[in-house]
Formats: structure tokens, sequence, C-alpha cells
């Protein structure tokens, strides 16, 4: 097939030259990466020591191997991504090893807005999309973010907010509500049984930048049949930690100097 005017053959082959190592193939001879790059060992010998005079390949003078240097185009695609785009395949991983939907949140004045969601079944009534809006109060994921405010911004949210029992389980009261957000500001996640809906039950725990600072919150919800409160716990608080502190990491790469 003919190529495009642009395209440039050059660049293709350094990036096959650098994608021919992996976990399996760490150090290559030159004729290993002429090999599996389907280039003559002249054109390999130039790319590799081009790429050693870059930084991005070290050699002992037989073998190569990729330099940590190689990260830096890593980073420069993980500093151009938001929240959502680095969040996602953590949700996908998460949500195929327990079978459960996950989904990421922020905090927008009371609600939380969702911005990414990785479904398996629909267990509410009312259909969760990206820009979904919840009260915080009611939401696991809205707990582990009214915990991250100071006291003075955790004030003036229980002064102006307009909490009402969405069923007969939910922490309707400024004085109770403070109560429960200590406590999940104390153990790192919150726990929200049936409070927004009959039926559900949902576990959540924040995500934070670099400086500390809550960027969202990510969490599994349940259907209460599935599972009991110390089952959720156990089953699925380990997994989702794991998930939260996976997001952090890739966060805190993409966001330098925030």
């Amino acid at each position: 097939m003919p190529r495009e005017p642009y395209y440039v053959q050059s660049l293709e082959r350094g990036l096959a030259v650098i994608r021919a190592f992996d976990a399996q193939h760490r150090e290559l001879t030159l004729s290993d990466v002429a090999r599996a790059c389907g280039l003559t060992r002249a054109a390999a010998r130039r790319f590799l020591l081009t790429l050693t005079d870059l930084g991005y390949v070290r050699t002992d003078g037989r073998l190569f191997s990729l330099a940590p240097r190689v990260l830096d185009l890593g980073y420069s695609f993980l500093s151009s991504l938001s929240l959502p785009e680095v969040a996602e395949p953590h949700l996908e991983r998460l949500v195929a090893r327990v079978h459960e939907s996950s989904s990421l949140s922020v905090l927008d004045g009371d609600d939380v807005v969702y911005v990414a969601r990785v479904p398996t079944s629909r267990i509410m009534r009312v259909a969760i999309n990206v820009g979904t809006r919840f009260p915080a109060y009611a939401t696991s994921m809205g707990r582990v973010l009214l915990a991250a405010l100071s006291e003075t911004e955790l004030d003036a949210y229980l002064a102006r907010a307009k909490l009402e029992p969405l069923t007969d389980r939910t922490i309707a009261s400024p004085g109770a509500l403070r109560a429960e957000i200590a406590r999940v500001r104390a153990q790192g996640h919150a726990l929200v049984d049936q409070e927004l809906e009959e039926g559900l039950r949902s576990l959540a725990a924040p995500i934070r930048d670099r400086n500390g600072v809550a960027a969202g919150a990510v969490n599994v919800s349940i259907h209460a049949a599935r599972a009991t409160v110390d089952e959720i716990r156990e089953r699925l608080l380990p997994p989702l930690l794991e998930a939260a502190a996976a997001i952090e990491a890739d966060l805190r790469i993409g966001t330098p100097g925030r």
C-alpha cells in the first residue's frame, strides 16, 4: 500500500526499534533488533546508536537496552491527559476484577458530578451517565470529597446544604452528617448503605493529586441483595483502594507543578 506523502518512514523504524524491547526482551543484540524490526544490520546500528546518543538506549558494546529516559515519551502523553482519561483504564480493570460498576466523580458545588463510568448492569432506577449529578451528602463519593474539605469549608456546606431524606436510611441532619464525615476522614473511605436509593450500596475512596488535594473520588456500587456491608468491605475495599492508588500515581505524573 503506498504511503502518504507526509509519511516519515525513518520515524516509523526508529519507533519500531524502541518497541522491540519488552519484558521478555530487556536486552538485545544488534542482530536481534535487526531481525525483530525487519532492518538490515547497518540500518539497525544507525538507529540504535542515534537512540543511544539521545539517551533513550544504552549499551555495553554488545547488548542494547532501553534507558530510563524513554519514560519521558510516556510522560508527555500522561501530562496531556485529564482526570477522566487518566482514570478510565483503571476503572475498566477494577470492574473486570470485581464485576461491579465503578465511577469517577468530582465535587461541583453541593453535588457530585460523574465524569467517568464503567457499568456492568443497571442497578439504579435512574440511569447514570457522564454528567449525572447527585447530592454529595447522600453518596459515598460525595462523602469522601466532603471529608477532604477544610473545617471552614465543611461548616459552610453544612450551613447551606438542604439535607433531605432520600430514603428512610439517609443521614439528613447536619450533626449526624458531620460525625459521619469525620469517620470517613479518619478511615479514608466511605460506605453508603441505601441512602441515595433503596437497594444500592456504594463504597468510595478519594483520588488525590501530587499536592495531596482531593481531585475526585472513585467508587464501586453494588445491589444490596448481592452483599452485606461487611462483605463489601472485605471483598471490594482492597481492590478499590488499589485502583485509587494507581489513578493517583498516574495523575501525579500527569500534573506536574499543579
